[in-house]
Formats: C-alpha cells, structure tokens, sequence
C-alpha cells in the first residue's frame, strides 16, 4: 500500500532538512527519505567537525554557476543573518574566524541536532535508512519507490548533493533524476580540491611537503566583460603530489584543465627589486637572502628547482638573473595535470542546469512539482561557509513553494 504526502523530500543533507522544516512548519505533510545509515555526514566532518555554518560576507558574487545570476533570488529571501537567527534561537555558541567564516564553538552536531528539531516542529516523517530506487509520474502525482515501499506526493525535492566524498555516501542519484525528466546538466567536476602536477615536473618539491605560507594565486583572465578567472590571498600547503591549503581549493573551482595557475609566494615584496638593490649591501649567499624572506627549506627548493646555487654571492649575480629568480617567486607558472579528485573534494562544481529552474521556486520549468536545490544544482560556492548558506537559502526557498 503506498503512502501518501504532500512533499518528498530525497536526501537528508543540509539543504534536504531546511526545506523539510520550512514545508514542514507551513502545514505540509513532508516525508524525508535518505539512503545513509548516519544522518548529516557531511555537516558533522565539515569545518573539522564544528561546521564552517555560513559566512557573514555570503552574497551572489561568491559563487559560481554557468548561469551567475541564478542564485540571486533565494540568496536575498535567505540570508547568513537569518540562519544565524536560528542559531542563536537554538542557543549555540559560535564564534568568527578568518574573512567572515562562522563555526560552531563545540560540535557540528549541534547544527544537525538544530535542524532535526526544526523539522520535528514540522512533524517531519523520516525514511531512513531508505535507498530511492526511481521516481515516477503517476498523473498529477509523483511515485517515489523505496526500499521502504513507494511514497505518492503531489511534490519531489531532490536534495541529493554531489558526487563528493564518495566514502559518506555520494552518488550520482539527483543526476539520474535530472536526466530521467529531460533537464539538463552542467558537467559536474570537483571543486574545492587540491591540484596535483606530472611526477616528475613535482619531483624538485617533493621534499618541500608540509610547507605553508601565505600566497596570491590566480588563474584564467581576471580583465574584460568575458573573465573567466579568480584570483585569492589565502595559505597554501606543500604535498607530496601536489599543492593543496585553502588559497588552492579556492583557485581549483575556477582552474581550466590544461591551463595554469600563477602564484605570487611573496605578494608584498618585489623581490627582484630587493635583490637587486641588495647587491651592493649586502655580503650575503643567496639562499640566506631568500631566507628571510621564505621558509628556508622553500628557500632551497625554489633555488634548486629552477637551477640557482644557494651558496651564490648575491653581490656576483648579473641582474638579469636576479630578475628571473624575482619572477619565479612574485609570478611563479605552473600547469597542474589534475586534480585529487572528489575523494578529496569538499564540493561539486556543475550540476543540473539551472536554466532548467526557477529562480524563485527552484522547481523544473518542464516537470511541476520537480524541484532540485543544494549541491545538486550548478551553484557552486567558495571556501568558507559559502555552500552551506546557499544550502539554506536554497532549502528554504523550496520549502515556502511546495
């Protein structure tokens, strides 16, 4: 015998329950169907497990789509003010940490524990543990078949995310759903990654894994009404492959493959200046120049791998040269072959084609009563609370329409 609801809902991520109790709380009689044994996973290991909740700075400008209007509607109707409202409501401490990021000062599960309260003052009914197996339009309804038997409702949020973190439970689910109804997607990659390079290109900074500083880092054209890239001040890390901290998983979601990334390592130094005016001042070997500047086994990496000797008298090298090592710490080039993948990926870029949406609604213009929203849709934040705002702003706008 199936059961019957007004709304759906299908996965009981961050978006999924902030629609869940928005409908919920307006008198929908809502079901929320998840496949994964532990609600919320992601929330719980996101921000070192406090959860980087929202950012106080979040607008349409930090995010990326194919269509960059897009999120403009739900952003303004839901804004971080708002969500931190509910916080406060719920009384959990949280403080501010760097450029506007919000984390909870004790537990993510506190935000999880929030949201399943919230969605209790809907009388929100759970499916879960309950794998989707397909969803059907049965007339003016929709048919949900699940391991727990088949839902009929008059609406579908399809709240699935991404293909991120696969060991959590990741799948291509809402996808599939996009593709059954004839919308289309923007090809999903990974984003907020780190980047990897060629083996042997990496081979001269291997040693220099567990290195960090504070770098600009850009890619792709930052001019003209067609740009297409980004450019951030964050920390960046050394790995064993690769490059990886906060100011590369921000430059990943705009990196092209096959294109470079630029990074200035000391963005408020010119440093062939320096090193030229310093030739007649100072009696030092290069590398010990370099270390004051750098981490001094960054020092002797960068001198290695594009063929300085360290050991070199600053006062005996032409000028010429010195401009080269300038431009390969203020501007250093260079074309990662990849990246970590979504095992290490925090989101997914891409998604269904929000031409496919409504702004307002975020129901498919062609199938009533289909809505997507979170991750799953081509709406893709920075780092830094960026994607759980548009979680919530975009649960919430699907909630108040169904």
């Amino acid at each position: 015998m199936a059961e019957q609801f007004d709304v759906v809902v299908i996965g009981a991520g961050a978006a999924g329950m902030m629609c869940a109790a928005t409908a919920g709380q307006r008198g929908r009689k809502v079901v929320l169907v998840d496949h994964a044994e532990k609600l919320a996973e992601k929330i719980r290991i996101s921000g070192g497990g406090r959860c980087n909740f929202t950012n106080v700075n979040a607008g349409p400008a930090n995010f990326l789509s194919d269509n960059p209007h897009f999120a403009k509607s739900a952003l303004s109707r839901y804004t971080p003010q708002d969500f931190l409202a509910l916080v406060k409501k719920y009384r959990i401490a949280y403080h501010e940490k760097h450029k506007g990021q919000l984390f909870c000062d004790d537990s993510a599960e506190q935000i999880i524990d929030m949201l399943r309260a919230e969605c209790d003052l809907g009388n929100v009914h759970w499916r879960m543990p309950a794998k989707v197996d397909g969803i059907a339009r049965d007339g003016e309804q929709f048919a949900v078949h699940t391991h727990a038997g088949t839902i009929h409702a008059q609406s579908v949020v399809v709240a699935t995310g991404g293909l991120s973190i696969p060991k959590i439970g990741a799948t291509d689910l809402g996808y599939r759903i996009a593709k059954q109804f004839g919308l289309g997607l923007v090809e999903p990659r990974p984003a907020l990654v780190p980047l990897t390079f060629d083996a042997q290109q990496w081979q001269p900074f291997v040693p220099l894994a567990g290195v960090s500083l504070e770098v600009d880092v850009e890619t792709g054209t930052l001019k003209g009404r067609n740009a297409t890239g980004a450019r951030f001040r964050e920390d960046l890390l050394f790995t064993h492959r690769g490059l990886s901290g906060p100011a590369i998983l921000q430059i990943s979601s705009f990196w092209q493959p096959g294109t470079p990334i630029t990074i200035n390592l000391l963005p408020e130094l010119d440093v062939a200046q320096q090193l030229i005016e310093g030739k007649g001042t100072v009696k030092k070997h290069l590398g010990n120049v370099l270390a004051q500047w750098l981490p001094a086994r960054l020092a002797d990496g960068l001198l290695q791998a594009h063929a300085f000797h360290a050991d070199a008298r600053l006062a005996d090298m032409p000028d010429a040269q010195l401009r080269r090592l300038g431009q390969a710490i203020n501007a250093w080039t260079i074309t990662p072959n990849g990246s970590e993948g979504y095992r290490k990926a925090e989101v997914t870029r891409g998604g269904v084609d929000t031409r496919e949406l409504s702004q307002q609604t975020l129901m498919a213009n062609k199938v009533p009563g289909l809505h997507f929203i979170g991750e799953t849709v081509d709406v893709t934040g920075w780092l830094g609370g960026y994607n759980f705002q548009w979680a919530w702003a975009s649960g919430v706008a699907a909630g108040l329409a169904v």
